[in-house]
């Protein structure tokens, strides 16, 4: 397979910052902007965070919990609520979303493996069906884990022969720490590592940190990679496009 894009949408993209629940509006942009890719021929995959942050609400938390099984029933909660939005958004489009739910095992054994990458091949040979993945919080322990979804995004884009990964999250792409420029392409990622912030939302797990290690697994399989803002996705066509100065670019190795 190849020719796909897998887009990874991260908590603080989908969710709101003070309180955890799904950001209807940034979901509506979000979607339009995939739907208008997939109506142009783009197969696509989506990566979607925002499960626990979505269940949190349910469990009257303030933040992002600490204990797993909390997590857990945040998750069972909140990943009901994200497809039940997806699919009622995406439907406008005529577009039907299929729920894949993976743990690190599915991933990392073999036989487990292949039997993913068959079913996302033939998810992606239909033009109307949208494969949506997360990691299964809501019974993966720690030891399963992929460890977060911008290393889930670029295993999967990996496994079906993706052409291009874009990893969306709350700002333009990595930061230049002088001036907080837009880095607009990377070519050695040894020469950025000192660059990220331990910074992270509230409701959410990664940061640039994990992005840029996933970043590393991609282009050294030969993935084109993108760090973009998920807050402007109507910029997605122009960065497949290869419109400069809107995403940091990672070119594949």
């Amino acid at each position: 397979m190849n020719g796909f894009t897998v887009i990874k949408a991260g908590t603080g993209v989908l969710t709101r910052v003070e309180d955890g629940t799904l950001d209807g509006a940034s979901l509506v942009r979000l979607v339009t902007s995939i739907a208008g890719l997939m109506e142009s021929g783009e197969r696509c995959v989506l990566v979607s965070s925002g499960a626990v942050g979505a269940g949190v609400s349910a469990f009257g938390l303030s933040g992002y919990p600490d204990d797993l099984v909390i997590r857990q029933g945040c998750a069972a909660v909140g990943q009901a609520r994200l497809m039940h939005t997806y699919e009622n958004l995406f439907r406008n489009f005529g577009i039907s979303v299929a729920q894949v739910l993976l743990a690190g095992e599915d991933l990392r054994i073999e036989n487990r493996a292949v039997h993913v990458r068959a079913t996302l091949s033939r998810l992606l040979h239909e033009p109307g069906i949208l494969p949506i993945l997360n990691e299964n919080d809501s019974v993966a322990v720690e030891e399963l884990r992929v460890g977060d979804n911008d290393m889930l995004s670029a295993r999967v884009a990996r496994l079906i022969g993706a052409r291009r990964l874009v990893l969306l999250t709350s700002v333009d792409g990595l930061l230049n720490p002088e001036d907080d420029a837009l880095i607009h392409e990377v070519r050695d990622l040894d020469a950025v590592d000192g660059f990220v912030r331990q910074e992270q939302g509230k409701f959410s797990i990664g940061g640039m940190a994990s992005k840029l290690k996933a970043v590393r697994l991609a282009v050294d399989s030969g993935i084109e990679t993108h760090i973009a803002n998920g807050r402007r996705p109507e910029r997605l066509a122009a960065i497949l496009g290869g419109e400069p100065g809107i995403s940091t670019r990672f070119p594949a190795g």
